[in-house]
């Protein structure tokens, strides 16, 4: 005789697990959002700030890098510290959250965990 649900794993357990990971998530991005990463073009004459949720929060231009005659030079240092920024913001992210989409089982795609109160 068969046993009702035999074979099939404990949904609790399932849940649970499911929960713990939610709570993992929101704590790391927390951390994420409390983050600050900086970037840095020129030789660091032009430095770069953003949060973990790639807020820019600050940008430092070293006044020898000012020239009014050549403002196309400032404004791509200011880009380029800007976007190495955003990458190590980027880095971090995968991170903190990389073993956690391992976790749902990421990599190929996140399975649909939005009835679970995770995003899918």
């Amino acid at each position: 005789m068969v046993q009702p649900g035999g074979g099939m794993p404990d949904m609790q357990q399932i849940l649970q697990q499911a929960q713990k990971m939610q709570e993992q998530l929101v704590a790391a991005q927390e951390e994420l959002a409390n983050a600050e990463v900086t970037g840095s073009a020129g030789g660091g004459l032009v430095t770069a700030t953003v949060s973990g949720s790639l807020e820019l929060k600050d940008l430092t231009i070293d006044p020898k890098v000012v020239n009014p005659d050549d403002t196309e030079t400032l404004s791509d240092l200011v880009v380029a510290a800007v976007r190495d920024a955003m990458g190590n913001a980027q880095r971090l992210t995968e991170q903190k959250l990389g073993p956690l989409a391992g976790g749902l089982g990421g990599g190929g795609g996140m399975p649909d965990l939005v009835g679970f109160g995770l995003p899918g």
